[in-house]
């Protein structure tokens, strides 16, 4: 794999059962890079171990006078010095290619699985920790798999010089060769340690990180009650919290790094005393001494890759912990098993007994926003799934078809959930409103039907060129725009697609009412013939609808139309005028009379006036 081949195909099917079994993975799918950078590896790291006997033959050819010696010393010091060089760039090259592979897989696994989740995502794993993931996660776990290889080649380069120096020169080299395990091996009892740190500091930042990206959506809110204050203390003090972890990190760190230069020092005064002992005797040669002296010296770079590893695995460990948190989320507890069928007909959710006609606009009402939203993502065929992976509550049918038994792509376009918070991305209206659709709406009709006239002024006046205003672009989120216009945009996105189902979860919340009743019936009308959910509290919105649905604690409770329900259901007048328990009772029916009382059904008239 070449980094021009980038994105791939397929990224593969990750195993998520554990970090370390992820990283495993990753390295076994990008074998044929590994053994490329090992190759290379290998060749820079002998290419440097065979300097020692080079300069030693040097040495011992000035010493014995001999020119014919020095000369050839000099020529393998050339030739090692061309592999050296280009043993090293190609290290480098494929190094850099698996780092920056692995971590595009990783980011194509996160973008699938966040294209196959939709808003659940969010909803399963913090915001904060998606982005921790998809930015800071992703390069440290390819950091783990680019050092492996340059790891296993340095870790070979130091068994074949210790091989070598104990048979080029057994007094000496042997007593390199018995210490080089203990150098390598010596830091592995405070590593422990020192990953539990790193750990710590990760869980601090990726937690900080949750904060700000929070903080950061929240912020408009945060002005209006005046409450920077209270969560810029928050950050601070979670900011410090990391700092104190990181410098405890550092500290074990720091440790290790001294340990792995003190060893090696003893090392080699040991080598050199001893070894200048044995040449003082006669019993080695000066230009042997500076051999093996030179390749215990030599032995230390390889060995620095030691603590590399230990260090890129410690910070790759917990960070592909993460990514297989998000990666293990799975759409529902069953796999598709009905392929080649798209499913047609009613909509109809067992858990709550909610039905939604074919063809027909129903409105639902609930009392509580956060089931409203549940509700309506698990029309879209996301299944609730427990704490043990197992589905909370039966899959919604389509027809005859249960959504989580057909192929996501299938799913998606048989139902449309556009949920209370949708997002504009950045680039032109145009591009905004190219997506996959039937082909039956065209963007004109969509945008008038969700009232986006100002919206297309506004984006006229803004346009520099020639005031078209499908081309002018749209900033990132629809910044530029107001919460209504942005709401109104995503509508009109939503209507071109024209699926076989469309939810929609508060679709005119930020509107006003005459811009919502326009709105309402620009749904109803372009809708006609296609089934469309529309989960809103609003009079004017209900009115519209073909029927409503009440769904009082998870069941549904009531179903008729807005006006009817208004005299008949105190529960749904509860929910659509906001009434009060004071109010809520006094408009109740009398238990002799069954009328409610005067000032309850006035407000049913007025209401009825409204809408």
């Amino acid at each position: 794999m070449q980094i021009r081949d980038l994105p791939y195909s397929d990224p593969g099917d990750p195993d998520v059962r554990s970090g370390p079994r992820f990283l495993y993975w990753l390295g076994r799918n990008q074998l044929a890079g590994q053994l490329k950078s090992l190759s290379w590896g290998l060749l820079h790291q002998l290419g440097i171990a065979g300097l020692p006997v080079t300069v030693g033959l040097a040495v011992q050819a000035v010493i014995d006078r001999s020119g014919g010696r020095l000369a050839l010393a000099g020529g393998l010091i050339l030739a090692l010095g061309v592999v050296i060089a280009v043993g090293d760039t190609m290290l480098h090259r494929t190094a850099v290619t698996n780092w920056i592979s692995a971590a595009a897989r990783v980011q194509q696994l996160l973008a699938r699985k966040t294209a196959e989740l939709g808003s659940a995502l969010t909803r399963r794993v913090a915001a904060g920790e998606v982005v921790a993931v998809s930015t800071g996660d992703v390069e440290k776990i390819g950091w783990f798999v680019e050092a492996l290889s340059r790891f296993a080649a340095a870790a070979t380069a130091l068994v074949v010089i210790c091989v070598g120096l104990a048979f080029y020169l057994p007094s000496l080299g042997l007593m390199v060769a018995l210490a080089m395990p203990v150098l390598a091996l010596a830091v592995l009892p405070l590593l422990p340690r020192a990953t539990r740190r790193a750990d710590e500091q990760r869980e601090k930042a990726g937690k900080a990180t949750e904060l700000a990206s929070d903080t950061v959506a929240g912020l408009r809110v945060l002005r209006g009650i005046g409450g920077e204050e209270l969560f810029l203390g928050r950050y601070r003090r979670a900011s410090q919290e990391v700092r104190r972890a990181a410098v405890r990190s550092a500290r074990m760190w720091a440790l290790i790094s001294a340990v792995q230069v003190l060893l090696p020092g003893i090392l080699l005064i040991s080598l050199v005393w001893y070894g200048a002992t044995l040449a003082r005797d006669g019993r080695i040669d000066v230009g042997q001494l500076v051999t093996v002296y030179s390749a215990a010296t030599l032995m230390l770079f390889p060995l620095r890759h030691f603590e590399e590893i230990a260090m890129a695995y410690s910070f790759s460990r917990p960070s592909a912990q993460r990514a297989v948190r998000v990666l293990s989320l799975h759409r529902s507890a069953r796999e598709a098993t009905v392929e080649g069928v798209t499913p047609t007909g009613d909509l109809y959710d067992p858990a709550t007994g909610l039905m939604a006609p074919r063809g027909q606009f129903t409105a639902v009402v609930c009392g509580d926003p956060d089931e409203a939203g549940r509700l309506a993502e698990r029309l879209g065929g996301h299944a609730e799934t427990g704490e043990d992976g197992d589905e909370a509550a039966p899959s919604v049918l389509l027809g005859a078809v249960a959504l989580d038994e057909v192929p996501l792509d299938t799913a998606r376009a048989a139902v449309l959930v556009q949920d209370k918070d949708p997002v504009l991305l950045s680039g032109t209206l145009q591009e905004l409103l190219d997506v996959p659709s039937s082909g039956l709406v065209t963007a004109e009709a969509a945008l008038e039907a969700a009232q986006c006239g100002d919206v297309l002024s506004a984006l006229a006046q803004a346009s520099p060129d020639d005031e078209d205003p499908m081309r002018t672009r749209i900033t990132e989120r629809g910044r530029s725009l107001s919460g209504g216009q942005r709401q109104r945009l995503a509508l009109a996105r939503s209507l071109v697609t024209d699926p076989e189902a469309l939810v929609l979860d508060e679709p005119t919340s930020a509107v006003d009412s005459h811009t919502e009743a326009r709105v309402a019936a620009g749904i109803a009308k372009l809708r006609e013939g296609r089934t469309t959910v529309a989960f809103a509290s609003s009079p004017l919105l209900l009115d519209a609808a073909d029927r409503v649905v009440l769904v009082h604690e998870g069941t549904v409770v009531a179903v008729g139309v807005h006006r009817e329900l208004l005299r008949t259901e105190p529960r749904y007048r509860a929910v659509v005028t906001r009434e009060t328990d004071d109010e809520a009772a006094a408009s109740a029916p009398n238990a002799v009379t069954g009328i409610a009382s005067v000032p309850a059904a006035k407000s049913i008239q007025e209401i009825e006036e409204r809408a």
